[in-house]
């Protein structure tokens, strides 16, 4: 880019209309199929393979690709972290303010004030500087009940997309009743945004696959699935073709097939870093008085040392396991541009056919109660068991609609139909050392420019000047 993210004074570049899509989980892997409407898309199209960095989850990844700087300047470290001062994990929060570097709407603003940017559900939504964003915010009423909803910029977009689209529906965009539904409710808004307010640049997040392949490994359920995405995606492109855009395409990260998880936290209790309270039988975990305790979020876990005095003695225990890959301490984090305030004083990272559960207790019947519910707030780490049903409880459709009902006529009830078996996890992503058919993509109709030609291999800091190069050319 080099002089473009510098304010132009005398004269303006011509800026092109450009569309982003993020297609969350896609990489060569899934592109076997000859009768799927991307694969022949990409035909004539230069496509490059994206290095992943550490930690490739989504959170961190969108904020690279975003501000062009790595975690270790922009402080996105995982989709959480440990916020110290108040001695409380705190995952998916959604402010902007919490991105510490610039993003590619502010560097294109400063490039032709004239710029807008629409932001479709891509992470850390509210309180940007972007102009037209949508994002999931669920309504948390007094009596115990969740509804669907989502927030906007400006403040009526809400009510128009939902006017047009209906509600947006939160329960299929994450949980166990995920389905096309929400990528086609975010494809079907974004074509609204673009119509309504024709921005210079649209973010588009379709997160349907990453739930799919994290859910299943049965290949004709996956293919399906890739299927019903493939008609969501053929109806965007048409429709921004049309317009004579030819989008982007890009993925954060490969899903890769897992085999087992590796429960962090029960090891460290195992080794009596792990301090518990009992709530009305139940275990919490207490992170402020453990000694050590460990942020799992997919493929790795973030391990805050309250007692500096063990790091060493923790990381020699955790190296033991042939199941995880690298332990790294603040200095060995360096290389790998995590080093930060936010993340662990150890930070380790699964082989890529495991994964990090946030499990801490040794007994089912003393797990707190929101282990067994869609709780993403409560839990010290990512949990992808959210996205299935108990398969040891009969009835469970009945089971649900009676809950659902109670809640309905003001009852409180817990909706606990999630199970505790993390076996049932089949896909995953975070880690590094991964074979190339599972890594990232960045798909664009331009040849590669003069630094890229011989190389397929993009860093994935710069893919935000990409985009900028794409806007003005």
């Amino acid at each position: 880019m080099g002089t473009k993210t510098t304010k132009l004074i005398d004269t303006k570049l011509i800026m092109r209309k450009t569309v982003v899509i993020d297609i969350v989980g896609l990489s060569n892997s899934l592109l076997n199929d000859e009768s799927l409407f991307i694969t022949r898309w990409i035909r004539d199209k230069n496509v490059s393979k994206i290095k992943p960095m550490l930690p490739a989850v989504t959170c961190s990844v969108q904020s690279t690709y975003l501000t062009g700087k790595l975690p270790d300047e922009h402080g996105i470290v995982a989709n959480g972290w440990y916020f110290k001062e108040e001695c409380e994990v705190k995952l998916w929060r959604q402010s902007n303010h919490l991105v510490r570097a610039p993003k590619i709407w502010d560097m294109a603003k400063d490039i032709d004030p004239d710029f807008t940017c629409s932001n479709m559900f891509w992470w850390y939504n509210m309180y940007s500087n972007s102009d037209f964003n949508v994002t999931p915010r669920p309504q948390y009423w007094a009596d115990g009940q969740k509804k669907p909803d989502c927030y906007t910029k400006p403040t009526n977009l809400r009510d128009r997309l939902q006017d047009k689209l209906g509600t947006f529906p939160l329960f299929n965009f994450w949980g166990p009743n995920t389905s096309i539904k929400s990528t086609k409710w975010i494809a079907d808004a974004s074509k609204l945004v673009h119509n309504w307010y024709e921005p210079t640049l649209q973010l588009i997040y379709l997160p349907h696959l990453d739930y799919v392949l994290q859910k299943h490994d049965n290949q004709k359920v996956i293919s399906e699935n890739i299927k019903e995405l493939d008609a969501v995606f053929e109806d965007l492109i048409t429709f921004y073709e049309k317009k004579g855009i030819c989008p982007i395409v890009l993925s954060e990260y490969g899903i890769h097939p897992v085999k087992a998880p590796i429960h962090i936290n029960r090891i460290l209790r195992e080794n009596g870093f792990i301090k518990v309270r009992s709530e009305s039988g139940l275990e919490k975990l207490d992170v402020g008085l453990s000694d050590a305790f460990a942020m799992a979020d997919h493929q790795i876990a973030h391990v805050y040392i309250n007692d500096l005095d063990k790091i060493e003695e923790i990381k020699k225990i955790l190296k033991k396991y042939p199941e995880i890959d690298l332990v790294l301490d603040k200095n060995e984090q360096v290389k790998f541009n995590l080093n930060h305030e936010r993340s662990g004083d150890l930070v380790a990272v699964a082989k890529k056919e495991f994964w990090f559960s946030y499990y801490f207790w040794k007994n089912d019947k003393k797990a707190p109660d929101f282990a067994r519910m869609v709780d993403i707030h409560n839990k010290p780490g990512y949990d992808p068991v959210e996205l299935f049903t108990d398969p040891e409880k009969k009835f469970m459709a009945g089971r649900i609609g009676w809950k659902l009902l109670r809640k309905k006529l003001g009852f409180r009830t817990l909706l606990n139909v999630i199970p505790l078996n993390a076996n049932l996890v089949k896909g995953s992503h975070g880690a590094v050392n991964i074979s190339d058919e599972y890594y990232p993509l960045f798909i664009r109709k331009e040849e590669s420019t003069n630094s890229e030609k011989g190389n397929k291999y993009l860093e994935p800091t710069t893919i935000c000047n990409l985009i900028l190069d794409h806007i003005f050319k």
